[in-house]
C-alpha cells in the first residue's frame, strides 16, 4: 500500500486515542483549561458516568469569538507565548484536548470574554465543526461534552462500568481541586452534588488542611503532620500522614508539581522511600506534597496526559522530599493515629439490642498451667491487682510508677506476658511489649552502626547452629561484613557455624532464626558479592537483628522493665510502629471508655 497523508478528521481521531482515555480524562483536561483561565470557580456535571454528558463551567477570563473558532482546531493554543517549552507555566499547552474531544463526541462550548457584550457558541459533532452563533452567558465558559465515543464504537467496548467511570472522574476532580486550593469546586453526578469546596485563603499549611480533610478524610486531619523544606530552588509543603494511617493502595498519595497533580512513578518510589519500614508491605502511606520547581528544572512534556515528569537534578528532588518526610515523621516521635483507638473501641462495643451477632467466644494460648485471664502474678515487685491502685498503693509506689503525666503515662501491669497496661491522666494505654522494644533496638542498633561501629559481647559459651550446607557457605562468605554489625562467626563443621560475638544490644537472642534470616537474604547475593547485598539491605539486616533480640512476647516484665520500655517509647523517634510497619501501642480515651459502660 503507497503512503498517503491522513486526513485532518482521522488524525484527531487518533489523537483521541492518546489524549481522551476515558471520561476522566475529558473532565481533567475541561478542569485544567478551567484553572488557566484563571476560574475563580469551577461546577462540574456528569451523567451515566460521563459517557452520556459532561459539562464543565467556569466563570474565568472566557473567550473572544474569534478565539473561540479558533480553540477546537488542532494544536491552537494561548498559552505558549513562543517556541519556549522548557518554561511552561500552564496545566495545559498543546492545543490538543478540544479537537480531540471534538473528533470522538458531541461538543459544545459558550464563552463570553472578559468586558466582551455577547457570548458565542460554537459546535462539533464527531469532527464537524458548525459555525460560531450568538448566545447568553455571563462571563466565563461552558464546556459540554455528550455522547462521548459514539463516533468510535469500539472505544466504549472498553469502558467501565458507570460507577467505575464515575470514581475516576471524581478522583481527577479531587486531585485538581486540591492542587488548587485556591478555587472553588463542585461536582454532581445526575441531580446529587457529591463534592462542594469552598476556596480557601492563601496560606497552604494554615489554610488548606480543611480542604485536604474533605478530600482525604476526618482521620488524615488528626493525624496530618506539617512537612517545609527547601533546598536551592526547589520547595515543597504539604502533611504527611503518620505511619501508621496506611492503605492498601498509592491512592492516597496525592503530590503536586507547581500546581499540576501527577502520578510520577519516581514521586512515588521517593515516598515509599522516606517511609521505608515504618509501613507495611504491601500498604502505602496518606499525605498531600505541594514541590514548587523553577519550569525550566522539570519536563512537563514526557507524558501524552501530562502526569509523569522529568526532572534535571533527580537526585536533589529525591533527597529534599526524603529529607522533609523524614524530620516530620521523626518529630512526631511515638505518636499514633488516632483512629487505632476507635477501631479498638467500635470492636469492644456490645451488640445492638435485637443484633444477631454472637459475643465473641474468648480464646486463649494454651499454657502449661490453669491461669486467670488477666494480670499475671510476679516474683519480682507485684503491681497492683487492680487497674487503678488504690490511694495507699499509691503512695507507696515509686514516683516513676505513679507518673501518669508522662505521654505514654504509668505501668499497671501486664496481660498474658505479652501486652502492657498503662496509665496516663486521661487514657489507658496498651502497648505490645516486643513491637515496642523490636523498634527501640532497631533505632539503637542504627545510631550505633552510623557512629563507628555496634559494639560487641562474647558469649560465655559459643552457640553452634545447624544449618544447610548452602546457608552456612553464604553466612560464612560474608563473614567480615557480619562482623562490622557485630556478628562473629566461625565454621563449625560442613554445615554448622559457631556464633562467638553478638551485639551487645541484642543481649540474649534468638541466633538461631537469626542466622537462618540472614542466610536467607545472602543465598540472593551472585558470588563475591555478599558483602555488598548487605550493605545496600542494612536497614533490613538491623530489622532482622533487632527483631530476633528484643522482648519476646510470653517473656514477663517487672514494674521497673515495662516503665524503662515506656520511656524508651517516648525518647525514641518512630516508636509508634515497629519494624514490620506494625502499631506499638493503642491509647483508648477514658472518656470513650466511659461511654462503652453508658457512663456519658
Amino acid at each position: 500500500m503507497a503512503i498517503r497523508q491522513l486526513p485532518p478528521n482521522l488524525i484527531n481521531r487518533i489523537a483521541a486515542g492518546e489524549v481522551v482515555e476515558r471520561p476522566a480524562s475529558v473532565v481533567k483536561e475541561l478542569v485544567e483549561n478551567a484553572i488557566d483561565a484563571g476560574a475563580a470557580r469551577i461546577d462540574v456535571t456528569v451523567t451515566g458516568g460521563g459517557l452520556s454528558l459532561i459539562r464543565v463551567a467556569d466563570d474565568g477570563a472566557g473567550m473572544a469569538a474569534e478565539d473561540l473558532a479558533l480553540a477546537v482546531e488542532r494544536h491552537a493554543t494561548s498559552k505558549l507565548a513562543g517556541d519556549n517549552l522548557s518554561h511552561i507555566l500552564s496545566l495545559g499547552f498543546r492545543g490538543e484536548a478540544l479537537p480531540s474531544i471534538g473528533a470522538v463526541a458531541r461538543l459544545a462550548i459558550t464563552s463570553r470574554a472578559e468586558n466582551a457584550k455577547d457570548a458565542h457558541t460554537i459546535a462539533v459533532d464527531g469532527g464537524r465543526k458548525a459555525p460560531l452563533k450568538p448566545a447568553a452567558r455571563a462571563g466565563g465558559t461552558d464546556v459540554e461534552v455528550r455522547d462521548l465515543f459514539y463516533a468510535t464504537p469500539a472505544r466504549l467496548k472498553f469502558m467501565k462500568s458507570e460507577r467505575a467511570e464515575a470514581a475516576a472522574i471524581s478522583d481527577a476532580v479531587k486531585r485538581l481541586a486540591l492542587a488548587h486550593p485556591e478555587i472553588a469546586f463542585s461536582l454532581s453526578t445526575g441531580e446529587r452534588t457529591t463534592l462542594r469546596l469552598e476556596a480557601c485563603p492563601p496560606g497552604l499549611l494554615d489554610h488548606a488542611l480543611a480542604r485536604l480533610g474533605r478530600i482525604m478524610g476526618a482521620e488524615f486531619v488528626q493525624d496530618a503532620l506539617p512537612v517545609s523544606a527547601e533546598r536551592g530552588t526547589m520547595r515543597v509543603e504539604g502533611f504527611a500522614g503518620l505511619p501508621t494511617l496506611h492503605r492498601p493502595n498509592g491512592m492516597q498519595l496525592y503530590l503536586v508539581v507547581n500546581g499540576r497533580p501527577v502520578r510520577d512513578k519516581l514521586l512515588a518510589g521517593t515516598v515509599r522511600a522516606a517511609y521505608g519500614d515504618l509501613v507495611p508491605r504491601g500498604r502505602y502511606p496518606m499525605l498531600a506534597l505541594f514541590l514548587d520547581v523553577p519550569p525550566e528544572e522539570v519536563d512537563v512534556n514526557v507524558h501524552p496526559a501530562k502526569t509523569e515528569l522529568r526532572f534535571r537534578d533527580a537526585n536533589a528532588m529525591r533527597s529534599l522530599l526524603i529529607g522533609a518526610i523524614r524530620e516530620a515523621l521523626s518529630a512526631a516521635g511515638h505518636r499514633a493515629t488516632e483512629s487505632l483507638s476507635q477501631e479498638a473501641l467500635q470492636r469492644m462495643a456490645p451488640p445492638s439490642v435485637g443484633s444477631s451477632a454472637q459475643a465473641p467466644v474468648p480464646s486463649y494460648r494454651s499454657h502449661t498451667r490453669p491461669r486467670d485471664v488477666g494480670f499475671a502474678e510476679r516474683s519480682q515487685a507485684p503491681l497492683a491487682e487492680v487497674s487503678v491502685p488504690s490511694a495507699d498503693m499509691r503512695g507507696a509506689a515509686t514516683e516513676e510508677e505513679t507518673a501518669t503525666d508522662f505521654p505514654l503515662g504509668a505501668a499497671r501491669a501486664q496481660v498474658q506476658d505479652t501486652f502492657i497496661i498503662a496509665e496516663t491522666d486521661d487514657a489507658l494505654v496498651i502497648v505490645d511489649q516486643h513491637a515496642a522494644h523490636e523498634r527501640l533496638v532497631y533505632e539503637r542498633l542504627k545510631r550505633a552502626f552510623a557512629n563507628g561501629g555496634i559494639a560487641r559481647q562474647m558469649l560465655l559459651i559459643p552457640e553452634v547452629v545447624e544449618l544447610d550446607a548452602d546457608a552456612a557457605q553464604a553466612l560464612l562468605a560474608a563473614s567480615d561484613a557480619l562482623e562490622r554489625l557485630g556478628l562473629v562467626i566461625e565454621t563449625f563443621g560442613p554445615s554448622a557455624i559457631a556464633v562467638r560475638e553478638v551485639p551487645g544490644l541484642l543481649g540474649t537472642c534468638d541466633v538461631k532464626g537469626l542466622l537462618a534470616e540472614l542466610a536467607s537474604t545472602l543465598l540472593e547475593a551472585e558470588d563475591g558479592e555478599a558483602g555488598r547485598l548487605l550493605a545496600e539491605r542494612l536497614d533490613y539486616v538491623l530489622s532482622t537483628m533487632a527483631c530476633h533480640g528484643s522482648v519476646r512476647a510470653g517473656r514477663r516484665l517487672s514494674p521497673e522493665e515495662m516503665n524503662a520500655l515506656l520511656r524508651g517509647m517516648e525518647e525514641t523517634p518512630f516508636s509508634g510502629q515497629c519494624n514490620h510497619g506494625r502499631p506499638t501501642y493503642v491509647e483508648l480515651k477514658l472518656t470513650d471508655i466511659d461511654k462503652l459502660f453508658d457512663r456519658r
